[in-house]
């Protein structure tokens, strides 16, 4: 490729392996961010991110949960922040709904998704972090795929770090640049 296409291509906002850096990331989730330190970290994420795609976060309110929260009180607070959830899932986008159940892959593997959505002319990806309770059925069904990145349960709060730190290491993978294994 010669210098001119390739800086045609940068303009255009085009990477190395022909990723749209014009892709944009929402990442929808359940709660405000409380603690000082996740927000400092979503910041330095969002930040870094900034060259790879156009980011947004949307946060929606949650349901307060009593302890010992039955099933049925669980369903009904899911199906609350769920009405919320849908406002914001848009018909053009691609919607990865993060939930235990999901499928788990190698951070590689995960790279190799955006960049193959990317490839497939994918401009949009939604993630969707639910609540304390987890995700209703009602957009697990909207998803168009289901993943998790561990078996374990982690703090609503935390995943959403997570999940920027592996989609931050995902550009990173694709454009060939070095990161921590």
């Amino acid at each position: 490729m010669c210098r001119q296409q390739q800086y045609k291509d940068r303009k255009q906002g085009i990477g190395r392996k022909g990723i749209n850096r014009q892709m944009k990331i929402t990442i929808l989730a359940v709660g405000k961010l409380k603690e000082k330190y996740f927000t400092s970290a979503v910041q330095e994420y969002s930040k870094r991110l900034g060259r790879y795609c156009k980011l947004e976060i949307i946060e929606t309110a949650d349901e307060k949960t009593p302890d010992n929260a039955s099933t049925n009180e669980g369903n009904i607070i899911r199906a609350k922040e769920a009405g919320r959830l849908k406002k914001y899932i848009k018909d053009d986008a691609y919607v990865i709904a993060l939930a235990i159940n999901g499928k788990q892959m190698p951070s590689e593997g995960f790279a190799d998704k955006l960049d193959k959505l990317g490839i497939r002319g994918i401009s949009h990806i939604i993630f969707i972090i639910g609540g304390s309770t987890g995700l209703d059925s009602s957009i697990l069904e909207m998803a168009d795929e289901e993943i998790s990145f561990s078996l374990m349960t982690f703090p609503h709060q935390l995943m959403r770090v997570i999940l920027l730190e592996q989609v931050y290491r995902a550009y990173r993978i694709i454009n060939g640049e070095p990161y921590h294994k």
